[in-house]
C-alpha cells in the first residue's frame, strides 16, 4: 500500500511541479501583466516607495487588522525558508547556473502575479466572528465567482490545510532538528542516542514556541514575523554581499554562466553534458515559485489581515514580497554558491543542498562558523514558516468547517510539530510537495476568471496616483 500511495504521489507530483505547470503558472503571470500593464516594471519606483520606504512607518493598530508591513512579513516568513538556501543550490547542481536566470524570469512575471492574489485578497476579505478580517483563494473564490464556485474554494482550503501538517510543519521542524545536531557536531560529538534526544528537545520546543504565538492571534503572530523576518534577511544578505566583494573579479564570469547556462547548459557546465534547457527551465521555475510562491495562493491568506483602504494599496507589497524573497535572497545565495565555491569546483549532477551554500560561506569565512551561522539562519528561516503556515491551515479549516474547528486543528498542528524531529518523513515530504502544488490549480482558475476585477482595481489605483 505505501508502494501505491508513493508511486501514485510521484505521478500527480511529475505534473504539479513538471512543465505543464510551470507553463500554466508563468502563463497566467504573462496574461495579467500583459492586461494590467506591467506595474512591477512601470509602477517600481511607487512600490519601493510605499513599501520598503514606509517600513517603519508607525500606525494605529486597529482590532483584527494588522500593518501592512506587517502582513506581507508574515507572507514572508513562509516564503522565505529552506528553499532559499538549499533549493537554490539544489537548483544550481542539478540544472546549472542558467536554473538562476530561469528563476529570475519566473519571479519578474510572479511579481505580477502575487500582486493579483494579495488584491482579490483584500477586494473580497470578510469579519470572522472573532472580528478579525480572513480571506485568501476560499474567499475570493466565494465571494468573487459566485456559491457555484465553492466547490474549487473547497479544494483550495483543503489542500491548504493538509499540506501544512507537511510542508509548514514536519518538514520545517526536521530540518531544524538535523540543522541544530549538524552544528552541535561541529564543536562536540555526539552519539545517535544524543542527538535523538536533542531532536526531540527542538521540536518540543518549537511546538511550544509555536502554540504561545497562535494563542496570541494574528497580532503577535505580525509582531514575532516583523522582527524575525528583517532580521534574519539582513544578516543573511551582509554575509552573502562579504563573499561576493571577496570574489568580485568572478562576478562577471558568474553572471555570463547564468545567461548561457539558460539555453545551453552544458556549456557552462561540463557536468552536466546531456542536460537540456528543459531541466534548466524547470529547475530555475520550480525553485522560484516554490520559494516565493507566487500562484500558489498562499501568501493572500497573511495579507488579507492588512488595515489598507484600497485593494491595490496592500497588492503592490506583494510585488515587494516576490521582490525580497526571490530577486534578492535567491540571488545571494546563488552568487555565493557560483563565486564562492567556484563553477569549476560544484558538483554536478549531485545535490547536497545547504552543503553547497555553507561550502560558499566556507571559501570567505573559514571552517565552521559559516555552518553555524547558515544553521542559525535555516533555524529562524524555518521556524517563521511553521509560525506562518499554522495560520494558513487554520485559515483554511476555518473556512471549511467554522472558527472553533480551526482552534483544534492547531492544537493537533502543534502535537505533530512535537514528533517531527525524528520521523522519517520522506514520504510525507512528497505529498505534501504535491498537496502544495495542487492548491496552485484552483487559484490559478479564479485570478484568470477574476483578471478583470484586477484591472479594473489597478487602473483605478495608480490612474488616481498619477493625477495627484
Amino acid at each position: 500500500m505505501v508502494k501505491f500511495i508513493s508511486e501514485l504521489n510521484s505521478t500527480v507530483n511529475d505534473f504539479v511541479w513538471g512543465l505543464p505547470m510551470m507553463v500554466l503558472i508563468l502563463g497566467v503571470g504573462i496574461y495579467l501583466s500583459v492586461r494590467c500593464g506591467f506595474p512591477q516594471f512601470t509602477h517600481f519606483g511607487h512600490i519601493m516607495k510605499n513599501t520598503l520606504g514606509k517600513a517603519f512607518e508607525k500606525k494605529e493598530k486597529k482590532e483584527g487588522s494588522i500593518s501592512p508591513f506587517k502582513a506581507m512579513c508574515t507572507a514572508l516568513a513562509a516564503s522565505i525558508g529552506t528553499g532559499n538556501i538549499a533549493g537554490v543550490s539544489g537548483a544550481i547542481a542539478i540544472g546549472g547556473p542558467g536554473a538562476v536566470f530561469w528563476m529570475w524570469v519566473s519571479a519578474l512575471l510572479g511579481m505580477c502575479t502575487k500582486f493579483a492574489e494579495v488584491t482579490l485578497a483584500i477586494k473580497y476579505r470578510e469579519r470572522n466572528k472573532e472580528g478579525d478580517w480572513v480571506g485568501g483563494p476560499m474567499y475570493y473564490i466565494t465571494n468573487g465567482l459566485g456559491k457555484g464556485w465553492k466547490w474549487l474554494a473547497c479544494l483550495f482550503a483543503g489542500f491548504g490545510a493538509l499540506a501544512a501538517f507537511g510542508i509548514g510543519n514536519m518538514t520545517q521542524i526536521n530540518t531544524i532538528a538535523s540543522t541544530v545536531n549538524t552544528a552541535i557536531s561541529k564543536f562536540v560529538s555526539t552519539t545517535e542516542s544524543q542527538q535523538t534526544v536533542i531532536a526531540w528537545v527542538v521540536a518540543i520546543i518549537c511546538a511550544i514556541i509555536c502554540a504561545i504565538v497562535l494563542i496570541g492571534g494574528i497580532q503577535r503572530l505580525a509582531d514575532v514575523c516583523s522582527l524575525l523576518v528583517p532580521v534574519m534577511a539582513v544578516i543573511y544578505i551582509i554575509g552573502s554581499v562579504i563573499v561576493i566583494a571577496c570574489n568580485i573579479s568572478a562576478l562577471p564570469a558568474a553572471l555570463s554562466a547564468i545567461v548561457v547556462g539558460a539555453f545551453n547548459p552544458s556549456a557552462v557546465a561540463g557536468g552536466l553534458a546531456g542536460v537540456g534547457i528543459k531541466t534548466a527551465i524547470t529547475k530555475g521555475v520550480g525553485r522560484g515559485i516554490f520559494s516565493n510562491e507566487a500562484g500558489l495562493g498562499s501568501a493572500p491568506i497573511a495579507h488579507a489581515a492588512a488595515d489598507v483602504d484600497h485593494p491595490v494599496k496592500q497588492g503592490i507589497y506583494g510585488v515587494f514580497e516576490v521582490f525580497m524573497d526571490t530577486i534578492v535572497v535567491c540571488t545571494m545565495t546563488a552568487l555565493v554558491v557560483l563565486l564562492g565555491v567556484g563553477i569549476e569546483n560544484i558538483e554536478f549532477g549531485t545535490d547536497i543542498g545547504a552543503n553547497l551554500t555553507i561550502m560558499g560561506f566556507e571559501s570567505v569565512f573559514g571552517q565552521g562558523i559559516p555552518g553555524v551561522a547558515v544553521a542559525v539562519c535555516l533555524t529562524l528561516f524555518a521556524l517563521s514558516t511553521v509560525l506562518t503556515w499554522a495560520l494558513y491551515g487554520s485559515r483554511c479549516v476555518e473556512y471549511l468547517f467554522g472558527y472553533k474547528a480551526s482552534k483544534v486543528y492547531q492544537v493537533i498542528f502543534c502535537l505533530f510539530a512535537c514528533m517531527a524531529g525524528t520521523v522519517e518523513l520522506k514520504l510525507a515530504w512528497d505529498i505534501a510537495d504535491t498537496l502544495n502544488g495542487l492548491m496552485a490549480i484552483p487559484n490559478l482558475i479564479a485570478l484568470a476568471l477574476l483578471s478583470p476585477v484586477v484591472v479594473k482595481l489597478c487602473k483605478e489605483y495608480f490612474t488616481k496616483i498619477v493625477k495627484n
